[in-house]
């Protein structure tokens, strides 16, 4: 198991991590930054090995067997002193190990469940709502423009996996994702909305929309065949967030589903 030792902050492969911190720069180069034990394991578990794996000489011990794994697909290890990785990690404690592998892009399932955001701007927000897709088995996640990047480190962290177990799509605008599912009911969460989200039902081909924080960024206000579905709550409350709403329709699918 062959294992480079990095001294040096100019080293060109520090510099490939530090740069995918950058949303831009993750678009040009179709890779992303994992940080974290499950997070890398879950990459590997699902296929996409990583190019690159960076490592603190602490965690070469602690992390060995992983180390071990990713070594046997192929990926190149790089010993960094904990100076220097603190430059390319994103976490206040980390764990001291960081891969760099491809943007996954899996395919798009065949449950006629859909989950479709807009403006959803919260790195956590974003990456709960994956994680509740993917355990929902929803075929896709349709992200409009105005949403955090799906990419960054944090919504990665947020999602724990989901990135690889559930297809993630960004579209352009409001009639691309439409196109993507012509025969999906739309159904939007919204607080005054007339149907209870238990009253739909989600064993046809649905879509399931929400908005972000401030309802959305308005890509989807013209269309006329959404419905409004709200979920009942004591008065006085005004709203849910939205990654709780979202997983709480979202299991209502699961359930009539079976």
């Amino acid at each position: 198991m062959h294992i480079t030792h990095v001294t040096s902050a100019a080293n060109p492969r520090l510099k490939l991590a530090r740069s995918l911190h950058k949303r831009r720069s993750r678009r040009k180069l179709k890779q992303i930054l994992l940080e974290g034990e499950r997070l890398i394991a879950d990459s590997m578990s699902a296929g996409y090995s990583p190019a690159l794996f960076f490592f603190t000489p602490e965690a070469e011990q602690i992390h060995a067997r992983l180390l071990q794994r990713a070594a046997a697909d192929g990926a190149q290890l790089l010993r960094v002193e904990p100076e220097l990785f603190s430059e390319i990690s994103d976490t206040v404690t980390s764990q001291g190990v960081i891969a760099i592998t491809a943007i996954p892009h899996l395919p798009v399932g065949d449950s006629g469940l859909t989950l479709m955001l807009d403006g959803v701007r919260d790195p956590g927000n974003l990456g709960t709502l994956l994680r509740s897709a993917a355990a929902a088995n929803a075929d896709q996640v349709l992200l409009l423009p105005g949403n955090a990047d799906p990419w960054s480190p944090k919504v990665l962290r947020a999602g724990m996996g989901a990135h690889f177990r559930v297809a993630i799509r960004q579209v352009e605008d409001a009639f691309q994702a439409r196109s993507s599912i012509p025969d999906h009911a739309l159904y939007a969460a919204d607080s005054r909305g007339d149907l209870r989200y238990t009253e739909v039902n989600w064993t046809l081909p649905s879509a399931l929309i929400l908005g972000g924080e401030t309802g959305g960024s308005g890509h989807i206000h013209d269309w006329q065949d959404i419905i409004s579905v709200a979920i009942p709550m004591a008065r006085g409350v005004e709203s849910l967030n939205v990654a709780v709403a979202g997983s709480i329709i979202l299991f209502e699918a699961v359930r009539q589903r079976g």
